[in-house]
């Protein structure tokens, strides 16, 4: 069973995706890398668009796992699609990276990783970008 990274190019996204390659490395197993745009506005931060989507094939090329990389658009909340997409490809694990939350923001997850904690079919790993201060 292949491991899931749910991808978006931002600190968050590049810790759950150092993480997903290890857990595939570890586990012997494919990885695969979902991207999901709301496809809503002229320019997205969470979208992977061509030129960034070829440099992180080539790390992923580099990584020596095998791999798949999904970049899709969703109608609905995010959430809704990745575990779609949880249920299509029933990962062994869901990665997915949080950004910092202020102390009254760490009561709460964001929507969509709180909604993929709660909801998923398969173990969840949740991890912190890491920042310079």
């Amino acid at each position: 069973m292949p491991v899931l990274v749910g991808y978006i190019p931002s600190p968050e996204g590049e810790a759950a995706l150092e993480r997903g390659i290890e857990e595939a490395r570890t586990r012997d197993t494919e990885l695969v890398v979902l991207n999901v745009a709301r496809g809503e506005a002229l320019i997205e931060s969470h979208r992977l668009y061509d030129d960034p989507a070829a440099e992180l094939t080539q790390r992923l090329d580099a990584s020596g796992v095998p791999y798949s990389l999904r970049r899709e658009v969703s109608h609905g909340p995010a959430a809704d699609h990745v575990l779609a997409v949880l249920d299509e490809v029933r990962p062994e694990m869901l990665v997915i990276g949080l950004r910092p939350r202020t102390a009254t923001g760490k009561l709460l997850f964001g929507s969509t990783a709180q909604r993929l904690i709660l909801d998923a079919p398969c173990d969840v790993l949740a991890v912190k970008a890491s920042y310079d201060h």
